[in-house]
C-alpha cells in the first residue's frame, strides 16, 4: 500500500496571555474566534490533551523491546502509517526488519569499543498520546492518526497501538528518527507545545472537547508524584530527586514547616498570571463578550495555590504520611499537617 503524503495544516492562532498583560501591541487588536474559543476552553476548563516524548531506542534491541511492550508482545493489533493492521510476535518482527534502522546515518559509526565517548543516535521517538477519562478510546486513536498522518506523512516511518487497561486511554506511538530521505526528526520543546495544540485539535475535531495550553496559565503546579522517596529508592531513579525528597522529609521533621527561596519568584508569576487573566477579561468585555470576561475574572479569582517545587514536595509527603499512619493517629494530628506547608 502507497504510503500517504504528509500534510500539514495551518495551526490556529494561539493567546499568549502575557502579552496582554505587558499590554504589547498585538493586545489592542480583537480577539479571533479561535482566540475566544481557547480562552472559553481554558476558563471552563475543557479537558488538557497530553503529549509526552517518553525516550526512544538506540538499538535495535531496544527498539524491539519498546514494542513488544506497546503490543503486550503481539496481542495487541499494531497499527502502521501505510495502514497495515500487525499482530503477534512475528509479525512484529517483520515490521521491525522492515524499517531498517541498522541502516540509519550514524548507526553503523558507533562503537563502544572505539568510540566509547561518541553519541550514539536515536533510532526511533516513543511518543504517548493521552486524554484523561471518560474520553472514548477510539476517538484518541482516531486523533493520533490523524496527528501522524499530518505531521509525518509519507517522510517518517511510524506505528501505534492504543491502550485502555488504564483510566486515562492513550496511544504509544514509535516514529522512526530518520526519515525516508535521510532526514533527521528533532523534537524540542516549541515543537512539543505546537504538537499538543495539533492533538488538541486533531481531539475536537473528533468531537471530543480538548485543550492545550501551559500549566501555568492554568494556576497548575508541576504534576504528582506519589510517594516520592519510595519509589525513586524502589525503581533507582534519580539520585537528584531522592536527595531533594530526603532534604525536605528532614527540614519537615525538624521545622514541621518547608522554607523556599522560590517562593518570591513563583508567588510574582502567579501575580503576572492573574493580572494578565484580568486585563483578558476586560478586553473580552470591550468586545461585547460579557458572559466569558466574567468567567475569566471568576477563573482567575479561583486559581488553585501556587506551590514551589520543595512545596509541593512536602505536600506529597505529608499526603503520605496520612494514607500509612494508623487511622487512630490521623485525626489528631491532621490539624497540625495542615499547617506544615505555608
Amino acid at each position: 500500500m502507497a504510503r500517504r503524503p504528509a500534510v500539514r495544516l495551518p495551526s490556529e492562532p494561539v493567546l499568549d496571555i502575557f502579552s496582554y498583560g505587558r499590554g504589547d501591541p498585538a493586545s489592542s487588536r480583537p480577539f479571533s474566534p479561535a482566540q475566544i474559543a481557547q480562552i472559553a476552553r481554558t476558563v471552563r476548563r475543557a479537558p488538557e490533551v497530553m503529549v509526552k516524548v517518553t525516550g526512544g531506542g538506540k538499538s535495535h534491541g531496544a527498539v524491539a523491546a519498546h514494542f513488544a511492550y506497546i503490543s503486550r508482545k503481539g496481542e495487541l493489533e499494531i497499527e502502521t502509517g501505510d495502514g497495515q493492521r500487525v499482530i503477534g510476535q512475528d509479525a512484529t518482527k517483520a515490521l521491525l526488519s522492515a524499517w531498517h534502522l541498522q541502516l540509519i546515518s550514524g548507526q553503523c559509526r558507533w562503537n563502544a569499543k572505539t568510540a566509547p565517548d561518541a553519541r550514539q543516535v536515536k533510532l526511533v521517538h516513543n511518543i504517548v498520546f493521552s486524554m484523561p477519562p471518560p474520553t472514548p478510546p477510539n476517538k484518541v486513536l482516531a486523533a493520533a492518526r490523524q496527528f501522524a498522518q499530518e505531521k509525518f506523512g509519507s517522510e517518517h516511518r511510524y506505528a501505534m497501538v492504543l491502550h485502555t487497561d488504564q483510566a486515562s486511554p492513550h496511544v504509544h506511538m514509535v516514529v522512526k528518527a530518520e526519515s525516508e530521505f535521510g532526514r533527521r526528526l528533532h523534537i524540542d520543546k516549541d515543537m512539543l507545545r505546537q504538537w499538543r495544540e495539533d492533538f488538541a485539535r486533531a481531539m475536537r475535531e473528533q468531537g471530543v472537547a480538548a485543550n492545550a495550553t501551559p500549566r501555568v496559565v492554568r494556576g497548575k503546579n508541576k504534576g504528582k508524584t506519589p510517594d516520592p522517596i519510595f519509589r525513586a529508592q524502589q525503581r533507582g531513579e534519580s539520585r537528584v530527586l531522592r536527595e531533594r525528597a530526603t532534604s525536605v522529609a528532614q527540614e519537615l521533621a525538624r521545622t514541621r514547616t518547608i522554607s523556599d527561596p522560590a517562593r518570591s519568584k513563583v508567588t510574582e508569576t502567579r501575580r503576572n498570571v492573574t493580572a494578565s487573566w484580568v486585563r483578558v477579561a476586560e478586553a473580552l468585555e470591550a468586545q461585547g463578550e460579557i458572559e466569558l470576561g466574567a468567567d475569566v475574572r471568576n477563573f482567575a479569582k479561583t486559581l488553585p495555590r501556587a506551590l514551589t517545587d520543595r512545596e509541593q514536595l512536602a505536600t506529597q509527603l505529608i499526603e503520605h504520611m496520612r494514607t500509612v499512619r494508623p487511622r487512630g493517629s490521623q485525626n489528631r494530628e491532621r490539624g497540625h499537617d495542615d499547617d506544615l506547608v505555608r
